[in-house]
């Protein structure tokens, strides 16, 4: 093989999941002849800091908004016989790959740049680039196969208000909008303890903040968790781990007889108060916390 001239690049890359997809851009004739897909980045400018030059290259190459996790993965690899900019040289790539999300509403992606190194960007099911049905460099497989979700747990404190007795039993909800899990589904009033706060003063400033009411909170009803694993409400892919303790409360004495009001650009969308009947005979759709809440007040342990 003859000598050809060698040639070190340092590049930055994104691998970006949401709902089973995972965002690809295709490389243009001026780099590829055939139809190859691979992760959206490029190359770091001299002086660049690697996390800005991925952000400004998922712009250019997809049109979207990326955010970028703190740490990456190094991918290495040579290529000796490689086409630059219509000569053959020796590559050697360095490549730093970020997680990173977009949000759920963005739009969908399109290329920015002119007469780059990139023809096309879209969404492909990862089913389709594992079983091979898309043609795809080997780093965007090495990528899929060292990311791993972002891990989160979350202690909530919840609140199990009821008013009214016999047919009139109404408990108090709030409905989780599309800032939060769950969305459209009705739940108990509550949300994540603080560093430091005691659960119980969690319930009640989460009750003030979801519906304008004050309580009073009483003993502990139930404790639950539940595990997810897909796109939050960010974006971002996530394995979440929520801890729920639901706590007996009373309305305190100035907020008997006061409507509820819900809060605004919150994970809750709406609050009402919500017959006990109804919820028993799957009128409303709702959390399954409601209902396991409802049965320890009425079957208290012990």
């Amino acid at each position: 093989m003859p000598d050809r001239r060698r040639l070190q690049r340092l590049a930055a890359y994104a691998v970006v999941l949401r709902d089973g997809a995972v965002l690809l851009t295709r490389l243009s004739a001026r780099v590829s002849r055939e139809e190859v897909w691979t992760l959206p980045g490029g190359g770091v400018d001299h002086g660049e800091e690697p996390r800005d030059a991925v952000v400004r290259e998922v712009r250019e190459e997809t049109g979207l908004d990326v955010t970028i996790g703190r740490t990456a993965w190094v991918h290495t690899g040579r290529r000796p016989n490689a086409r630059w900019n219509g000569r053959r040289v020796d590559v050697h790539s360095v490549r730093l790959v970020y997680d990173g999300h977009v949000p759920v509403d963005a739009p969908a992606p399109r290329v920015l740049e002119v007469d780059g190194t990139t023809a096309d960007a879209r969404w492909w099911p990862v089913a389709d680039v594992a079983s091979g049905r898309v043609p795809v460099t080997p780093l965007v497989a090495e990528a899929l196969a060292a990311h791993q979700p972002v891990r989160v747990q979350r202690t909530a404190a919840y609140a199990l208000v009821v008013q009214g007795d016999g047919p009139d039993a109404a408990v108090l909800l709030s409905r989780v909008s599309a800032s939060g899990f769950h969305t459209g589904l009705w739940t108990l009033p509550g949300g994540g303890v603080e560093h430091g706060e005691p659960p119980a003063v969690a319930a009640a400033r989460e009750v003030r903040e979801e519906t304008g009411l004050e309580v009073e909170v009483g003993r502990v009803l139930h404790v639950a968790d539940e595990s997810i694993r897909g796109t939050a409400p960010s974006g971002r892919d996530e394995e979440f781990h929520g801890i729920q303790l639901v706590y007996a409360a009373t309305l305190a004495a100035g907020s008997v007889g006061v409507d509820p009001v819900a809060e605004a650009d919150g994970t809750s969308d709406a609050v009402a108060w919500v017959l006990v009947a109804d919820l028993l005979a799957d009128a409303v759709p709702v959390h399954p916390l409601v209902r396991a809440a409802l049965a320890s007040a009425q079957h208290p342990a012990g």
